[in-house]
């Protein structure tokens, strides 16, 4: 009777097929914002840190994630780059292969962390990473890592999503590389690392502000809740 979509590409897809449009809402993709907020004082670590979390499935670490992260090394030697979750077979494959061709990559791994901590970790991030690789799947998704990042007032670079840059289109704290490219990322990371520190947490204030106001929990599932409770009255279509 009706389709409910994490992203409006998503649901562009499926009115595409000819579904009825009415009859599909998108409530992107929420976070819990009492977790997900910025430290009470600056708790940036002083050698620029660039993290990412998540499941670390075999698409979230590819050839411009590892490209990312050599070419950020080579120009800003001593940048860390901390990996947050389950240590995957993916995830070790990666950071083996980084060590192999610099031994001098900074790559931490501290494994497996309980939801209600991972604030913890991105708290003490430079940058936020999404590294995606282009896909359809990837451009249809709303990133939860995206949205954290900029709850806990962490400036992001990404590769250049449709769902992800349409929302933030006019986001401050969030860039985009042109391209689905290492060079093209790595450019972006820099140019954050570059970035004044009382910059960056001026926008990822704001930011956190901005999506805690519209992707909370609470206001994803109550857009969620009225969709349904009109297409189970017969008030849509």
């Amino acid at each position: 009777e009706g389709i409910l979509t994490v992203s409006t590409p998503l649901a562009e897809r499926f009115a595409a097929t000819g579904f009825p449009a009415e009859r599909i809402r998108a409530i992107q993709y929420g976070y819990d914002a009492r977790r997900f907020r910025p430290a009470p004082s600056s708790n940036e670590s002083q050698e620029p840190l660039v993290v990412m979390h998540g499941s670390f499935d075999r698409h979230h670490l590819g050839t411009i994630a590892r490209e990312t992260v050599l070419r950020v090394t080579a120009a800003r030697p001593g940048t860390r780059f901390r990996f947050v979750g389950r240590r995957t077979p993916g995830l070790e494959r990666f950071s083996e292969d980084l060590r192999r061709i610099n031994p001098d990559v900074r790559i931490e791994l501290p494994g497996f962390v309980p939801y209600d901590e991972v604030c913890r970790e991105l708290q003490q991030a430079s940058v936020g990473l999404v590294p995606y690789e282009e896909s359809n799947g990837t451009h249809c998704a709303f990133v939860a890592k995206a949205v954290e990042y900029l709850g806990c007032g962490v400036p992001v670079a990404s590769t250049p999503l449709e769902n992800l840059g349409r929302y933030f289109r006019d986001e401050l704290a969030i860039r985009f590389s042109p391209r689905f490219d290492g060079a093209d990322l790595a450019a972006v990371v820099l140019g954050w690392l570059e970035t004044p520190v009382a910059e960056r947490q001026r926008l990822g204030q704001a930011a956190s502000i901005r999506v805690g106001r519209d992707l909370d929990w609470s206001v994803v599932t109550r857009h969620a809740v009225e969709f349904v409770e009109r297409v189970g009255s017969g008030r849509v279509g």
